[in-house]
């Protein structure tokens, strides 16, 4: 985990890359936790990804990774507008317009994170100004259940 987490504070995550990540955290559990043989027919089973998600009690990447990017922004929250890592992180891009749409921002992702703990109303810096609040906020975005 802590090799593929590198730096995920940082990252972008589309639809796209969650499903890839969750394929993989599925490859690798599977190669961990192996076949299991039926005690019906005794026969060699791949494990679905249910008995996967049994198996293993803890978050699934995409939630950590969700939790330490909200971690992060409680950070970057309290350094102010002065210093360069928020200028780079909260600032709008500037240049050509994206041909495929509009600029997805690491604000954005943030944004969106905090609609799935239903705060997407709310300020996210105002909100990471209060310290417990926002630990509380960073645990609940851990605990959501991904299918």
């Amino acid at each position: 985990m802590p090799v593929v987490l590198y730096g995920c504070e940082t990252w972008l995550l589309t639809m796209r890359e969650e499903r890839r990540l969750k394929v993989m955290e599925n490859r690798v559990m599977r190669r961990i936790f192996g076949p299991k043989r039926d005690e019906v027919t005794g026969k060699w089973i791949k494990l679905c990804n249910e008995k996967l998600n049994d198996l293993y009690c803890s978050p699934n990447i995409v939630r950590v990774i969700k939790s330490r990017r909200m971690r992060w922004a409680g950070q970057i929250a309290g350094m102010g507008e002065s210093r360069d890592v928020y200028k780079v992180l909260v600032g709008k891009p500037e240049g050509r317009d994206h041909l495929e749409g509009p600029w997805c921002r690491w604000e954005d992702n943030n944004k969106m994170d905090l609609q799935e703990v239903e705060c997407g109303g709310l300020d996210w810096i105002d909100l990471a100004h209060d310290r417990y609040r926002w630990l509380a906020l960073v645990n609940a975005v851990m605990n959501l259940r991904v299918p």
